[in-house]
């Protein structure tokens, strides 16, 4: 049998699903959630077979606005347990994930003290937008003071204050000086979500040999007690055979079903976009917070730093799963009607935009309701009539990843009849293990852990935590020269390859590093990462422009990019 966690190229992972031909759990989708489940399921001992399609939270995990967060815009919905589960997770992600997640200081600028009183009732009652109208001081006042209560995590985190006009704009001097009020309380970040997503996903596979993960694997039917499985690489399908089948495959979860031979009607995802944009100015103007307020169409909106670019989202359209998610030139005007209504004497332009990026809400089907109003909760529907149990998941989000793949991994086990051995509550995820907190617990981690990694420990210690010892030990051992203006190096990269089962360039600059999203890629260096991965994977002069021609024609149609072609040799 072969091991997962000593044999961990994509390819030994084929090799020994196809070669078992069979598993306790099927789960399709390599989201958050499915990843979260793999992880979860995996502490139990059950053996587990993630596929996902394309590379791991490449879909709507990818799509997120980067954020951790309570969910105060759900107390408006009534929806007061998912409020209560998301701030316990916020908290619980700071303490278990802190390499990735840090708190973040939001603020909200008010225009009025007392708009939108009498229509809130109304709004919480039928769940439908009507006429949009700006929510005043005493409105956002009541809905904090009600946070707070959910939120505090027995007093660890601040409570919310509000300033008038004068205090606001000493604090942040290049808001709109019409505003009245701010009020400002604290969430979380998530800097990297495809890394956490991946370490995630790194901790199941540790947990159990016998628990396989394949990306650029698609589940495309059933057999009686056998799913056909499509492996785009080879353009190969085989079948897997399984005791319980959990599709997880996010707003794609219906046509899932319909390629298993059920029909559902689960789904109803909204589009969200965002654009990035090297700004100095607006960085500056934000002073490290997240800018959270509501545009004049009644759409929650932010503006906030990371790593050194500024975020813009998001929008809330109904959307087509068959179909792309782009973000559009009319999103983008958008965003910067919406940055002139905050920071109204900061210029933006298009040329200021180094990435951009959309992806469908994986929200429940919601007929009538408005798309702000739909539920952001998660349901589990269980399809026991055929040959194997089929368990959709129908929502779900990014702050909750960790107690939804709990309480799916609970539906499964209760499927099997199988009881739960561990609980993940307060388990560290992968490099949160012993992450420092201070900066001198930093300087002496990085000291005793990655000796003679000099300023290259901090890029290590940000991209992988801990986990940064191993990785730093892989590089040490053999002849190591830099990528991507620093970015990268060729060890690093090897490690990547072999440990986090890269397979295709995109892969290198989307996900596993911040290359795309801080607007650092061009051909040049997409040609210079090609080389290097050709080098370890073995590709023929042929598969290495392939792979700069996708990800060329990838950056430009789906991030907003215009890099020129690469001319074929």
């Amino acid at each position: 049998m072969i091991d997962s966690t000593r044999t961990a190229r994509r390819d030994a992972q084929l090799a020994a699903v196809r070669e078992t031909g069979k598993t306790t759990v099927l789960i399709i989708g390599g989201g958050i959630n499915g990843i979260s489940l793999f992880r979860d399921l995996a502490l139990q001992g059950v053996d587990a077979l993630l596929v996902e399609r394309g590379d791991f939270a490449s879909g709507a995990s990818a799509a997120s606005s980067h954020m951790i967060h309570g969910g105060i815009r759900y107390l408006e919905n009534g929806e007061f347990r998912l409020v209560r589960e998301s701030v316990q997770e916020r908290n619980g992600l700071l303490r278990i994930a802190p390499h990735y997640v840090k708190p973040l200081q939001t603020t909200i600028p008010i225009y009025s003290t007392f708009s939108g009183i009498l229509a809130a009732p109304l709004r919480f009652l039928t769940h439908r937008s009507g006429k949009p109208q700006e929510r005043g001081a005493v409105l956002i006042k009541a809905g904090l003071v009600l946070y707070d209560t959910f939120s505090r995590d027995g007093g660890a985190v601040p409570r919310h204050r509000f300033l008038g006009r004068r205090k606001s704009l000493a604090e942040l001097p290049a808001l709109d000086p019409r505003i009245k009020y701010t009020a400002t309380y604290y969430d979380a970040s998530m800097h990297d979500p495809e890394r956490l997503a991946l370490d995630v996903l790194q901790d199941g596979r540790s947990a159990n040999p016998n628990s396989f993960a394949v990306n650029y694997v698609e589940a495309v039917g059933r057999r009686d007690r056998e799913v056909v499985l499509l492996d785009h690489e080879s353009g190969e399908e085989f079948t897997v055979a399984a005791d319980v089948i959990v599709n997880a495959s996010g707003p794609w979860t219906d046509l899932t079903n319909e390629a298993l031979g059920d029909v559902t009607r689960f789904m109803g995802g909204t589009k969200g976009s965002h654009i990035v944009l090297d700004h100095p100015e607006l960085l500056a103007a934000t002073q490290g917070r997240e800018i959270f307020f509501e545009h004049s169409d009644g759409r929650i909106v932010l503006i906030y730093p990371l790593k050194g670019r500024v975020l813009v989202g998001t929008t809330d359209i109904d959307a087509d799963p068959r179909e792309p998610a782009r973000c559009t030139e009319e999103e983008v005007d958008y965003f910067f009607d919406l940055i002139h209504h905050v920071f109204p004497k900061i210029a933006v332009s298009r040329g200021q935009i180094v990435y951009r990026f959309s992806g469908i809400r994986p929200l429940p089907r919601h007929e009538d309701t408005a798309p702000g109003f739909v539920s952001r909760d998660y349901r589990v529907e269980l399809d026991d009539s055929g040959d194997i149990p089929l368990l959709s998941l129908v929502g779900g989000k990014w702050t909750t990843f960790r107690a939804l793949g709990a309480s799916l991994s609970d539906r499964v086990l209760g499927v099997l009849g199988r009881p739960r051995k561990v609980s993940t509550v307060g388990m560290p995820i992968g490099g949160g293990h012993g992450f420092p907190r201070t900066v001198r617990a930093r300087e002496a981690w990085k000291k005793t852990n990655l000796p003679g990694a000099g300023e290259r420990g901090d890029q290590l210690l940000t991209r992988y935590g801990t986990r940064a010892a191993e990785v730093w030990e892989f590089i040490s051992e053999g002849e190591d020269r830099p990528l991507a203006n620093g970015a990268l190096s060729t060890r690093e990269l090897e490690w990547m390859v072999d440990h986090e089962l890269v397979v295709r360039l995109a892969d290198i600059v989307l996900r596993r590093t911040s290359i795309a999203f801080v607007g650092d890629v061009d051909t040049a260096l997409l040609d210079e990462l090609a080389a290097a991965l050709a080098a370890i994977l073995d590709w023929t002069p042929e598969r290495r422009f392939d792979e700069v021609e996708a990800a060329v024609k990838l950056l430009n149609d789906a991030h907003g990019l215009s890099l020129p072609m690469p001319a074929r040799p």
